[in-house]
This record gives structure tokens, C-alpha cells and sequence, in this order.
């Protein structure tokens, strides 16, 4: 279960709770199968609140009570199969029943509808928002860890091209997080993560937050873990009939963004371009024309 069944409630209410109540809540957002599968009091404690303030979430979201929450969820979680393995076995079967064509055409329609989403006036003003932020910085600071990495990436090369000081976090030799040791107020980092998130990113955002860098998400809820440290979230869709979440929204995004700061930094971004074009035509980096078959 990758969102429960009061997601979307919560997250309509969320800035109405006080921060108890939105302490649960965000328990309740991230871990679905829990809510479905633990005590009340345990999930309490995970939570990091005291058992009645869940039973007051529950009136807050109109509710009898917390055992009403853990019926909606356990309800949920039989009609759906979890996990990667799961997934794949009733994308299987679906894929089965319908064709491949039927499975792609639901992907690709899918993928569009959730681009067209983040066209819309409130998505491109937090955007607009997300690009300033990267054109004011003295450096960038790219972090995405396994499905994130891509788009993560991506909006790093993107930036290199335009001539900005982007630094992408790679874990190789587990040294990513290294990098931070320069970072200041005047730097900002992009950080890419969306359910299941991975652990290694949130606590290396976290660090850099603590530390003064602001904090720019690409994640998949308004109450994600990175959502929690940002100073700018931008929200991307993720659901698909594949096993794998979707990573095209994100990496639209990206792609987004890293022209929106290319063309705020002007002259320096052609400069630096310029100066791409001379070096790829004197190590002829790229073919003129198709090659031919002998």
C-alpha cells in the first residue's frame, strides 16, 4: 500500500492540525501498512506522540475514533497486494488479461495526465520558486539514491552545461555526503526522493539543513519526510500500473527546472555553453551525420 485510503483527507487538513496532531498524521502518511497492522498505542509510539492524541486525529478527520482509521487501512491492505514481488504478480496478471499494448497505453496515458498536472498555475509558481532559489546559489548540491538518482542527475548535468556550480552527491565509495563539508547559507541543495523513501537521503538532507543549507524537495507528498525540511517542495505523482512507481514527472521536472535556471542566469549560461560547443568540436564528441552500413 503506497498511500492509504485518508491520504488525500489528511493532507487536506494537515495545516489546520496543531503539531501533534500532525506528527500522527505524518505517521499515518508514510506508513500506511502499520496503521493497518499495529496497536494504536504502538503506533503511537512510533509516531512519537501519546495514544490519545491519534484518537483526537480521528475526531479531527471527522471520525468516531482511531480504530475507525485502522478499519479503513486493514480493509485496504487485504484488496491490495504490497511490495516490489507483489506488484509485479498482479501487473502480471493484468498484463495477461489486457496485452501488452493495453498495460503501455495505460502507462504512457497515465504518465501524461500526471505531466499536465504539473502544468497547472499553482505547480508552475512553486516551480518558478524552485528555479530562483537555484539561480540565486553560489553552489548546487544535487542528492537522488536509487530510483531518484535519474532525475537527480539529470537536473545536475543540466545545470554544469548552463555553467552553474552544480555538485551531484554520488554515493560511490560511500563518500557522497563529503562534499557538505563546504557547503554554506549561500549554497542550496536539491534533494530527489519519493516512496518508499530512502533513508540515506532524507538524513543526509537533514544534515544539510541543520547546517544553514536551504532545502529545495522533488518529492511525492506536501507531508514527505523531505517536504518536513524543505523551504520549496516541488510535488510529483508516482502512481502507475507498473510494479515501479514512475519517475517521469520527476524527471520532467528536472528537466524544467534546469532550463528555468539556465535562462534566469543568462549570459553566463551562453558563455558557458559556448564554451561546451568549442570543447565537443574539438574532441569531435559528437557525429555530424548518420553513420552508414559498409
Amino acid at each position: 500500500m503506497q498511500t492509504g485510503p485518508l491520504a488525500d483527507t489528511i493532507i487536506k487538513a494537515f495545516d489546520t492540525m496543531s503539531d501533534q496532531l500532525q506528527a500522527a498524521a505524518r505517521y499515518i502518511l508514510n506508513q500506511p501498512r502499520d496503521v493497518a497492522l499495529l496497536s494504536m498505542r504502538e503506533q503511537a509510539r512510533h509516531a512519537g506522540v501519546q495514544p490519545a492524541t491519534m484518537t483526537r486525529l480521528a475526531k479531527h478527520l471527522g471520525l468516531t475514533g482511531y480504530e475507525d482509521i485502522r478499519q479503513q487501512y486493514a480493509d485496504a491492505m487485504r484488496g491490495e497486494v504490497t511490495g516490489f514481488a507483489g506488484r509485479v504478480g498482479v501487473q502480471a496478471k493484468s498484463q495477461k488479461l489486457k496485452g501488452d499494448q493495453a498495460l503501455a497505453a495505460d502507462m504512457l496515458g497515465g504518465i501524461a495526465a500526471q505531466i499536465a498536472q504539473l502544468s497547472q498555475p499553482a505547480a508552475l509558481d512553486t516551480l518558478a520558486e524552485a528555479a530562483r532559489r537555484l539561480s540565486a546559489a553560489r553552489r548546487v548540491y544535487c542528492l537522488g539514491l536509487r530510483s531518484s538518482h535519474s532525475p537527480a542527475w539529470h537536473l545536475h548535468y543540466i545545470l554544469s552545461l548552463a555553467g552553474k556550480h552544480s555538485i551531484m552527491l554520488d554515493a560511490v565509495g560511500g563518500i557522497g555526503a563529503d562534499a557538505l563539508g563546504s557547503a554554506g547559507r549561500d549554497d542550496v541543495m536539491v534533494a530527489v526522493s519519493v516512496l518508499p523513501y530512502t533513508r540515506q537521503t532524507i538524513e543526509i538532507a537533514d544534515y544539510a539543513v541543520e547546517g544553514g543549507i536551504p532545502l529545495v524537495a522533488i518529492t511525492d507528498s506536501p507531508v514527505a519526510p523531505l517536504a518536513q525540511l524543505a523551504a520549496c517542495t516541488v510535488v510529483v505523482p508516482t502512481e502507475s500500473p507498473s510494479f515501479l512507481h514512475t519517475m517521469s514527472p520527476a524527471f520532467v521536472i528536472a528537466e524544467a527546472l534546469g532550463a528555468l535556471v539556465a535562462g534566469q542566469v543568462g549570459d553566463a549560461a551562453s558563455a558557458a555553453l559556448a564554451g561546451v560547443d568549442r570543447q565537443s568540436a574539438a574532441l569531435n564528441t559528437h557525429l555530424k551525420t548518420r553513420m552508414k552500413r559498409p
